[in-house]
């Protein structure tokens, strides 16, 4: 089931084995670099919170492996006494980012644990060094956003000498969970895509030729939403033809550059999918710099910050699939169950909304 943003519930938290069953969340955000579809869309306040927190979409019993302690290694400790490590992947001008580090800085805070922070400045390098220094500032338990998903084995073997439990959040690493790392958590993100494709069909009829807005190359967000939106064309539309496919790098400037390039080499284009907000928000400046008119061109992205949902509003963009960040409570109880000996689900599937024309204007506070 695909619910909308105007049906998700209040906070509810199903984890497959051993996780608590209501979470609260207390997150906010900063401003993000304005430059959206319209003067709104620049804010990114965190809004109405009654109902923005992560639902995990795996019914109880039905999550698939777990993992516990005696299996991975180490020792139960209690988790207000730790100190966690997270290490952010990228700058935070994007409001999806700063929304996941004020949700993660939010639970600490309420639960009164110790939480060192870093961020990477999207530098892959500079991130494996960031955790390693985590790791040398005594991080006992560590929650990665990872930029990529390879190249993770020198902070795996540290990590693993220690016997240091890591949960993954919002992208995969390509390691072997329950022994490399405890749970990743995050979305389905062949569904997002699939969503998004569905979305654009209905705003184009079904007909005509999109391009896609690609995430950054090298990890899984990247490959398996754009895995996701050109298989449903190919199953439910194939009058809709990929006719261009070039990387945005997840960056609203880059996307904007990339749809310059795009307007001029395919002037009769239908649609754009923009794998985040971002890049869509990039596309609506440039389809605005060439004198289109809102919905000239169909736009369709993934995430759910306010600028995007605003856009919907303005008429720029036809749909968002939700991405949701605000990972603080369901990453802080994954942590909680496993240092207490419990088993926790190896893969938590958190379940997304989506904003259209039909909920977008009621339901932009609830946005990030």
């Amino acid at each position: 089931m695909k619910p909308t943003a105007s049906r998700r519930t209040s906070l509810q938290v199903l984890l497959a084995t051993g996780l608590a069953a209501s979470l609260a969340l207390a997150s906010g955000c900063a401003k993000p670099e304005s430059d959206g579809a319209s003067d709104k869309s620049s804010q990114s306040g965190q809004g109405s919170q009654g109902d923005s927190g992560q639902v995990v979409a795996t019914p109880t019993g039905a999550a698939g492996p777990t993992c516990a302690i005696d299996t991975y290694g180490g020792k139960k400790l209690d988790l207000a006494k730790a100190t966690v490590g997270f290490s952010q992947s990228e700058k935070e001008a994007n409001p999806f980012r700063i929304a996941e580090t004020a949700s993660l800085k939010a639970e600490a805070t309420k639960r009164g644990v110790k939480l060192l922070t870093a961020n990477a400045q999207s530098q892959f390098s500079k991130q494996i060094t960031d955790v390693q220094d985590l790791i040398a500032k005594g991080a006992d338990l560590l929650v990665i956003a990872p930029l990529n998903s390879d190249g993770w084995e020198p902070v795996l073997r540290a990590a693993g000498a220690k016997h240091i439990p890591i949960v993954t959040v919002d992208r995969k690493i390509n390691a072997t969970a329950c022994k490399d790392y405890v749970s990743f958590i995050g979305s389905d993100f062949v569904e997002q895509g699939k969503r998004a494709a569905d979305e654009m069909i209905k705003a184009t009829g079904g007909k005509g030729k999109v391009a896609i807005l690609l995430g950054a190359a090298g990890n899984n967000v990247t490959t398996e939403r754009t895995k996701g939106f050109a298989d449903r064309l190919k199953e439910k539309a194939p009058g809709l033809e990929i006719v261009f496919q070039q990387t945005g790098e997840f960056a609203r400037e880059k996307g904007q550059q990339v749809t310059e390039q795009l307007i001029q080499s395919k002037p009769d284009i239908d649609g754009i999918y923009a794998e985040n907000d971002e890049m869509g928000l990039g596309a609506v400046n440039a389809l605005k710099g060439a004198g289109k008119k809102a919905g000239d061109v169909k736009i369709v992205t993934v995430d759910g910050t306010r600028g995007a949902v605003q856009g919907i509003v303005d008429g720029w963009i036809s749909a968002v699939i939700e991405s949701n960040p605000r990972f603080g409570p369901l990453a802080f109880q994954t942590l909680d169950s496993f240092t207490k000996g419990e088993k926790v689900a190896q893969n938590v599937v958190i379940q997304d909304s989506a904003y259209t024309k039909d909920n977008a204007a009621a339901d932009v506070s609830k946005a990030y």
